[in-house]
């Protein structure tokens, strides 16, 4: 091991999973209590011989000690505690690190605190709004955070990678035969036909539906209009009730979700990860990703897939042992709310808030549909990315209709470059041209960017009366 590796919370998460005591731990791993009461408490290193210990008792993958979900949660908190409105202490980073790793249930516990307490003051907010327009104001509070949420922060904390659904998906995928299929819907079709004795027919909606499910006709009706690469996913995510109805309710039970909305949503979620890893094979795609040094365009052109599909694809390749890049993805629209977005990195998504005018993501709108654009963008943590964006456009039913365009941002840290075929033309080994964004500007640190909307939270702005620059005002430190 190269540095010490402490990993405490893992440790434990682990202890628990097995209902063991430390005690009944210690003893099935050869160590003394104290010893690791020490490991969980991070005052000492978990060593390559215990890490090969655990992994050969309890079968656990080394790479769950890996640090990036706690970078993940620590990122979290510290977006959390820069929101001054709720507290005046001023918190550092390693009390962040010690509170996560210490104390995962309290620091659980914050971040719902937080939530409820946004959701309490954005409510407030709305409320005060429709009072001076005159609407209503009453009804019971709702403190809590949105099911949309709920579902995303469940994906978030697990590297956007389900196992036992992928690997469902994978065998399917490979007996009915998906892989080497000329055309991947109408294969689906066929397997729904023989195996189900579903029919599947094309047909045109006037009301924007895209697929209609007629269970006691036994049909599938799919909108004709639609690219068959939709057609396709559209009955994959049927597939996913029709086949993996199981895992799927599993899955949502180990969610703990709030709400019957958050468990729909979360269901429809994996239906549509599992129709992703039916179309593109865990094993089959990552080979084609890696020999196509991840080239975004080809991979959707040779494996019949969308560009969003691949993305989104391309974000989950997690697999213990197998693990491909470590990437984000992000779908936003034009008013810049955040559809998706999925990350196996430290990339910090904004949580609350708009995010950084100065990522590309954002810019993919002023190209035209299906341009990519590249970034070098470094976080305030010193971390540099390799940003990836483009806009796609969805399916319209009449002439009319208001288009639906989307940016997808798309990138992982710059050290993997190599790999990655929209690096070619950047200088990525002394990069000058380096785009410094934040997470958004309510945390953001860069008090000289001239493309803020605001001061920081935790900043008090100054107007000088003699002299202003491109942002009007100056920052001092909130007391």
């Amino acid at each position: 091991m190269n540095k010490k590796l402490y990993s405490g919370h893992t440790l434990r998460q682990i202890r628990n999973d097995f209902g063991l005591s430390q005690v009944e731990f210690a003893r099935k791993v050869g160590l003394s209590t104290a010893y690791v009461n020490q490991i969980e408490n991070n005052n000492r290193p978990v060593t390559a011989s215990v890490l090969l210990t655990i992994n050969r008792i309890f079968g656990v993958d080394l790479a769950a000690f890996e640090e990036n979900d706690l970078d993940r949660v620590v990122q979290d908190l510290e977006e959390i505690f820069a929101d001054t409105q709720f507290h005046s202490a001023s918190i550092k980073r390693q009390e962040v690190h010690e509170l996560v790793t210490r104390a995962p249930g309290i620091t659980k516990a914050i971040m719902d605190l937080y939530g409820t307490l946004r959701s309490f003051h954005d409510r407030d907010a709305l409320t005060d709004e429709l009072f001076q327009l005159n609407g209503p104001a009453d009804g019971p509070v709702q403190l809590q955070k949105s099911a949309y949420d709920e579902v995303r922060d469940f994906f978030h904390y697990t590297d956007n990678y389900v196992d036992a659904l992928d690997r469902a998906a994978e065998r399917q995928s490979l007996d009915i035969g998906l892989p080497n299929a000329h055309s991947k819907f109408n294969r689906l079709c066929e397997w729904l036909s023989e195996t189900l004795r579903i029919t599947v027919t094309q047909d045109g909606f006037d009301d924007g539906t895209m697929i209609r499910h007629r269970e006691f006709e036994r049909t599938i009706s799919v909108d004709r209009a639609l690219p068959e690469t939709t057609k396709s996913f559209l009955l994959g995510s049927l597939i996913a009730e029709f086949s993996a109805q199981d895992l799927i309710t599993s899955e949502v039970q180990r969610g703990r979700f709030n709400t019957r909305s958050a468990e729909s949503i979360a269901r429809l979620a994996l239906r549509n990860y599992y129709a992703g890893a039916l179309l593109l094979p865990y094993g089959a795609f990552l080979e084609a990703a890696t020999q196509s040094r991840h080239d975004i365009q080809f991979l959707s052109h040779h494996l019949g897939a969308s560009i969003e599909t691949v993305c989104h694809r391309l974000s989950t390749l997690q697999r213990p042992g197998a693990k491909g890049l470590p990437f984000y993805f992000v779908k936003i629209d034009r008013a810049g709310n955040v559809v998706k977005r999925h990350s196996a990195t430290r990339f910090q998504f904004a949580r609350f808030g708009g995010s950084c005018p100065r990522w590309n993501v954002h810019q993919a709108f002023e190209q035209n549909s299906g341009k990519f654009t590249t970034q070098v963008a470094q976080m305030p943590d010193g971390v540099q990315y390799l940003c990836i964006a483009t806009s796609v456009t969805k399916h319209s039913h009449r002439y009319g209709d208001g288009e639906r365009r989307y940016a997808l941002g798309f990138g992982c840290e710059l050290k993997y470059a190599d790999a990655i075929v929209y690096a070619d033309n950047l200088a990525v080994d002394s990069p000058s041209d380096i785009e410094e964004i934040g997470v958004n500007c309510r945390i953001c640190p860069r008090d000289t960017c001239d493309q803020r909307a605001f001061p920081a939270m935790d900043k008090e702005p100054y107007i000088d009366p003699v002299q202003r620059g491109i942002v009007p005002y100056r920052v001092t430190s909130a007391k």
